[in-house]
């Protein structure tokens, strides 16, 4: 069965219908991983890139799941494979089609009547790679999209900080890193 462009879905028009309240039955999301090696040190990731969105859209599963395959393959065949984290911090929204069949054993659907409501249908080492791999993967979404990351890995410090920080005691802390100076918090907690 075909399926309507994404572009009808793209922008929002109305309020979003409640999951629970009018779409039963609904189907999962195609995208099952969200987090892809999370078990990885702070050290072993010294580059964080992100995708920002310039527009107010809606996403669906299928675009979700595209961008992951698309960023993955590039960055094992670019780069050293499972040497990378990739996390996808969005869920997909819910589309629902209003699928309309032109004649008997008909193979395409009409054009007419597009956003009605309808069925719901499922929900600084290697810099140059880690962008490439960011616009190869802006091609599955509508929109505008940019790649962007002022971060020292999944740190909430920018890469100029994390180099004087490292010499003023950075913890490791599995995914993220803690500031060493805790007297304020020694001192709440003891």
């Amino acid at each position: 069965m075909g399926r309507h462009p994404a572009l009808y879905y793209w922008y929002y028009k109305n309020k979003p219908y409640l999951k629970s309240r009018f779409c039963r039955g609904i189907p999962d999301a195609k995208i099952y991983v969200f987090d892809r090696r999370k078990e990885g040190k702070v050290n072993e990731f010294p580059l964080c890139g992100h995708m920002v969105s310039d527009e107010y859209e809606q996403l669906s599963s299928d675009a979700l799941e595209a961008t992951h395959i698309c960023t993955s393959k590039y960055m094992g065949k670019s780069y050293v494979k499972d040497n990378f984290h990739i996390q996808v911090w969005l869920y997909p929204f819910l589309t629902c089609i209003n699928k309309m069949l032109s004649c008997a054993r008909a193979r395409r659907l009409q054009t007419g009547m597009c956003c009605d409501f309808g069925k719901p249908q499922g929900p600084h080492q290697n810099k140059e790679h880690v962008i490439e791999a960011l616009h190869r993967a802006k091609f599955k979404f509508l929109g505008h999209q940019k790649p962007t990351s002022p971060r020292s890995g999944f740190t909430k410090f920018n890469v100029d900080e994390s180099e004087t920080m490292v010499v003023e005691k950075l913890i490791p802390a599995g995914g993220g890193v803690e500031y060493k100076p805790l007297d304020k918090w020694w001192a709440l907690h003891s």
